[in-house]
């Protein structure tokens, strides 16, 4: 048992079980021994690799749909281009140099980058020590990012946010916790007493042995990028892999070294995610005011937005590099790899026309 699982045990001796949404805070964000201050989680010798990492043109065409929103809701300035969760930075650097493509664009936003970990952080002002615009970095979402026109990406964000299980019992809905078991190791448990809950009426009646995953922090950070989007204007592209039927499941899951391993063991030392629901996400946008579109698939939406046509562009002009460009717009885009299992959604506000994609 390492120094956070202890950490974790003791204070569950003291206050008693938690939810499974305070494991994985403290797993994920405790700021000593927890994953995201301990690990540089992404590429080959992180523990997951992401899209930005495989090929520069997932933010270059993101780059340029943020460019067409702007353009499509009259080129608002000033506005603010947001990323949640922005990695080595990646992403925002490929997008913006897209984005010189159209410089009333660039003189017309600011950019933030949303993001806790100081070592992520330093990653990100390396790479974009000679980005076009000025780079500003916030903890996290808050009021002072509501004031103007809003473009957000988020990739691969959504899917780390805590989450809560319920799990359906001879007794009704019991919510899964995390205690201590005989020996001292952490194990899941359920609560002795029902919860009430009120779920959406299309996921149908539960069955005993069904699960229920709910992320309130995802669904409050929707609700405020969408109600900024519905009353100031711009729009927000959400992609991760995630799930759009409405059943019942269990999708938490960890990942050490491009494998995956126990949830409960090694506090700390592996990444913690789960399928994004995208239809509450949808939901919340709209019951904010926005429009959501999608979601659609990771490979649908790059093909219409022309990543074929850019891998040939790339290709002439490096044709030494041609299998490898290749290989890459497969792996973003074919249903064996991400391009079915990755979604995107768009919430824009509910005058806008069908951001390109959708």
């Amino acid at each position: 048992m390492n120094a956070l699982t202890s950490r974790i045990a003791h204070l569950i001796r003291m206050q008693g079980p938690i939810s499974v949404a305070q494991f994985m805070s403290m797993a994920l964000h405790d700021p000593e021994l927890g994953y995201y201050a301990t690990h540089d989680p992404i590429g080959a010798r992180g523990d997951f690799i992401t899209a930005p990492e495989i090929s520069q043109m997932f933010g270059e065409l993101l780059g340029a749909w943020i460019v067409q929103a702007w353009r499509d809701q009259g080129c608002p300035t000033p506005a603010r281009l947001v990323e949640l969760g922005p990695g080595r930075g990646t992403l925002v650097a490929d997008a913006l140099r897209a984005a010189k493509l159209d410089p009333e664009f660039l003189k017309s936003i600011e950019v933030v980058l949303v993001e806790m970990s100081a070592s992520l952080r330093q990653a990100q002002a390396e790479k974009l020590k000679a980005a076009p615009v000025a780079i500003h970095w916030f903890d996290k979402f808050d009021e002072s990012l509501t004031d103007q026109p809003l473009f957000l990406l988020a990739n691969e964000f959504f899917d780390a946010l805590p989450i809560r299980q319920f799990f359906f019992t001879e007794r009704g809905w019991c919510e899964r916790r995390v205690g201590v078991g005989q020996s001292g190791e952490l194990v899941f448990m359920l609560s002795p007493a029902p919860v009430p809950l009120h779920l959406p009426h299309e996921r149908g009646a539960p069955k005993a042995g069904d699960v229920y995953e709910v992320c309130p922090s995802g669904e409050a950070i929707v609700e405020q990028v969408a109600s900024v989007v519905s009353d100031k204007g711009g729009a927000v592209l959400i992609i991760d892999y995630g799930y759009t039927d409405v059943g019942f499941g269990e999708t938490l899951q960890a990942v050490s070294q491009h494998k995956y391993a126990s949830v409960l063991d090694n506090s700390g030392e592996s990444d913690l995610s789960t399928h994004v629901d995208f239809a509450a996400l949808a939901r919340t946008a709209e019951r904010s005011g926005a429009k959501a579109h999608g979601p659609v698939d990771q490979g649908a939406l790059l093909r219409a937005l022309g990543i074929e046509q850019r891998a040939e562009r790339l290709m002439a002009a490096n044709p030494d590099h041609r299998d490898a460009i290749a290989s890459s717009v497969e792996r973003l885009v074919s249903p064996q790899a991400m391009g079915t299992l990755f979604k995107a959604l768009a919430i824009v506000p509910r005058h806008a026309s069908k951001p390109p994609g959708f």
